[in-house]
């Protein structure tokens, strides 16, 4: 009741949002307070009412606990819809890479990505919400919906972006995030998503391997059902308040270019933008830093 699990979304005592306490954990919540206002005017001698009022007031200052803010269903940053039929001339691209707030930062700065959104994908349960990830036991992961122009920005370039934006080698963890929903994963649309993630993967796992990591340990797998995380996830780095979080540890190694690996029949997908131009300096330690 008084502090969740999970470091970044500390709650502390007086959380009253509807989907931590019950109307029961409310009740109770009462009971003590008016307890503790009786205990505080018999062994202080100080009004019970401005005892609350200061606690309510520190309270609003510690809690960090992320609000909806912005149109539903809009993105927050670009002004687009993100959770319509992209256009026809669009393609879509699924990642995770531990907290999918950074993630989907450095994502949304991409050139050429006209939207983005964070949810929860490749887990086993249906309708799944962020405490239900959070206890572990869906197996999905924090994900990114990309919607991006090809005309703009390949997928090779947004692979560029995902492997060098995280630590992929760390398994069900990113940083400080333990748990199975901050796993590496990517999950693809149709068969060319599939190879050239594949592809990408060898070799920066090679490139890894040399300078002294393990193993990737990056999931590739097919999209399955993307969830949308609740709304005051959606672009919250941008939001006013937000609390600028995420335990990613990008290696500083760069995937290799994309000549050296990318497959003969599939040269249609060469990168088109520099490395200059892809905001890859995400996140490191607590402090965000995209």
């Amino acid at each position: 009741f008084f502090f969740s699990s999970r470091r970044r979304h500390t709650r502390y005592i007086g959380d009253w949002s509807s989907d931590v306490c019950s109307s029961d954990v409310k009740l109770q919540f009462l009971y003590f307070i008016g307890a503790g206002g009786v205990l505080v005017k018999h062994q202080t001698g100080l009004n019970p009412i401005t005892v609350m009022l200061a606690y309510q007031a520190m309270r609003r200052m510690l809690t960090k606990i992320p609000r909806p803010q912005g149109t539903p269903g809009i993105h927050y940053v670009l002004k687009t819809p993100f959770k319509e039929r992209p256009a026809e001339h669009l393609e879509t691209a699924y990642f995770a890479s531990g907290c999918f707030w950074g993630s989907e930062e450095m994502f949304w700065k991409c050139p050429g990505v006209v939207t983005t959104a964070v949810g929860y994908t490749g887990g086993h349960s249906k309708d799944p919400t962020y405490r239900d990830i959070c206890r572990g036991d869906t197996n999905h992961a924090e994900g990114v919906k990309v919607v991006y122009d090809p005309e703009v920005i390949s997928y090779t370039d947004l692979l560029k972006a995902f492997w060098e934006s995280h630590d992929p080698t760390q398994g069900n963890k990113q940083g400080n995030d333990v748990g199975t929903q901050y796993r590496s994963a990517i999950f693809t649309v149709g068969l060319d998503q599939q190879t050239l993630a594949t592809a990408s993967k060898k070799a920066y796992e090679e490139a890894l391997m040399a300078n002294g990591y393990r193993k990737i340990t990056t999931e590739i797998a097919p999209r399955g059902i993307f969830y949308y995380a609740e709304d005051n996830h959606q672009q919250y780095l941008a939001k006013p308040g937000s609390r600028q979080y995420c335990s990613a540890q990008p290696t500083g190694i760069p995937l290799p270019d994309a000549a050296t690996w990318l497959p003969p029949t599939l040269l249609q997908y060469a990168p088109k933008l520099s490395p200059s131009e892809l905001p890859l300096s995400r996140c490191a330690g607590s402090k965000c830093k995209v």
